[in-house]
């Protein structure tokens, strides 16, 4: 099931006993996290009928005993288990999978972890819960995935910023989120988000980045050039390559 049809049967209320959050991209894990356990039980009900544990400090019989209780002056209750990667022999997790307690949702985070359907654990996850894959986006996605958070958020951001954003910070989009959500606070809806903002406010070095690479090379001004194409080789983390180079085609 994918994102938006989750957020979907939420408000429906269309609750399912058993969901696994996996992939190697944690926001939209993280997100659908705060989500559940914010939005299926209200606060008076939360206080008997929500737990949240970690991967590391339980185990498999811990979780499934509370998974079994059954919800106090509520029609549901919600067991949140994070980091849900480090639990030993999750498989075992598969007597829980077969006759779950329909009262109970329970929601296994696991980041940076799949879950091989060819396996007999795989085919009856995938065959008895809900399955949300967050993937991480490839570099060529992260300037459209900021347009549209920006513009969702009804605010605007110029094509410059994007690429300057694109261009500085890795296709981590927790990362990306957290600035986008600063610069947003520095401007307001009648104004777009610009490249002299991120520049002032994010600390992104006015005068390496791609823009200036970009104004180098017009000029053929092949010191700069060189500086700043090795401040990008010597930081490699803060540059993104494939983005960069297709910024430079744009003018070639």
């Amino acid at each position: 099931m994918n994102y938006t049809a989750i957020i979907s049967s939420i408000n429906k209320k269309d609750f399912r006993p058993i969901y696994f959050l996996i992939g190697d991209e944690p926001y939209y894990i993280d997100k659908l996290t705060t989500i559940f356990a914010n939005e299926v039980l209200t606060l008076e009900e939360k206080e008997f009928n929500q737990v949240v544990l970690y991967g590391k400090d339980v185990s498999i019989e811990q979780i499934i005993l509370e998974a079994k209780q059954f919800p106090f002056n509520s029609s549901k209750r919600v067991v949140i288990i994070k980091e849900a990667q480090h639990i030993k022999n999750l498989n075992k997790i598969i007597t829980y999978i077969e006759k779950p307690q329909e009262s109970t949702m329970l929601i296994l985070c696991l980041k940076n972890k799949s879950i091989d359907k060819r396996t007999v654990f795989g085919k009856k996850v995938y065959s008895k819960c809900v399955v949300f894959e967050s993937k991480k986006l490839y570099d060529n996605n992260i300037p459209k995935w900021i347009l549209e958070y920006v513009n969702n958020k009804g605010q605007k951001i110029s094509h410059e910023a994007i690429a300057v954003l694109s261009n500085n910070i890795d296709n981590d989009l927790s990362k990306i989120s957290n600035e986008l959500e600063k610069l947003m606070l520095l401007t307001t809806k009648e104004k777009e988000i610009t490249r002299e903002l991120i520049q002032k406010h994010i600390g992104i070095n006015k005068d390496y980045n791609v823009f200036e690479l970009q104004n180098a090379l017009g000029e053929k001004d092949i010191l700069k050039s060189n500086k700043i194409i090795n401040h990008f080789i010597s930081n490699p983390k803060n540059h993104n390559v494939i983005a960069i180079i297709k910024s430079l085609l744009k003018i070639i």
